[in-house]
């Protein structure tokens, strides 16, 4: 193996790396502020003493610090949770969230919304019957598919059709879900489901 084949540098070893040069730092301050003790007689037991639980306050210190780093770095997981949560979503989500996939059929999304209802993954059951209607829209001609068109431009495109109310039903929760991050009950898939009934009655 070549020298280049070596790991030259690892998260572990550059944490400790750090953890010595805090340790040192440390030792420094609290020894540029030690006073002058050579003339002060300390008795022999208070200096066993202290050598015996100066491990235990220096194992005590160390873990105060961890468990203060570890609430920070939890509060700032629970403070960006929904902002990365909401952007892997899009992310992941961004080639079948706002425009119908060609070789899927409505009946595929119906499929699948019918699938994820009864695993109790709500969320995706209303995504899918989100593209189940972009998706029989399409089909039937009523607003053909264009990859840019945004829920908003939905929106205008259905207020002027009979059933406008279920369709904006259906908008209003997509959008909700994707950038409001809401919670979707099984009342809401209820109501979205209903909503859908009446698009697709004939």
């Amino acid at each position: 193996m070549s020298a280049d084949g070596f790991e030259k540098t690892n998260f572990a070893w550059q944490m400790h790396q750090l953890q010595q040069r805090f340790s040192e730092w440390l030792e420094l301050k609290l020894s540029e502020n030690t006073p002058d003790l050579s003339n002060v007689s300390f008795p022999s037991w208070l200096i066993d003493l202290i050598k015996l639980l100066w491990p235990l306050f220096k194992a005590a210190f160390w873990l105060i610090l961890g468990l203060v780093v570890t609430w920070l770095l939890w509060q700032l997981w629970l403070l960006l949770r929904p902002y990365l949560s909401s952007l892997g979503f899009e992310l992941g989500n961004s080639a079948t969230k706002t425009t119908p996939v060609n070789d899927r059929t409505t009946a595929d999304w119906l499929g699948r919304s019918r699938q994820y209802y009864l695993q109790g993954n709500y969320g995706e059951a209303v995504r899918c019957l989100y593209m189940a209607m972009l998706q029989r829209s399409h089909e039937t001609g009523i607003i053909p598919h264009e990859p840019s068109r945004t829920d908003g431009e939905y929106r205008q495109l259905t207020q002027m059709l009979p059933k406008q109310e279920s369709y904006q039903v259906l908008l209003n929760t997509h959008e909700e879900l994707c950038f409001g991050n809401a919670e979707i009950s099984s009342e809401i898939f209820d109501r979205c489901q209903q909503a859908y009934r009446k698009i697709d009655e004939k």
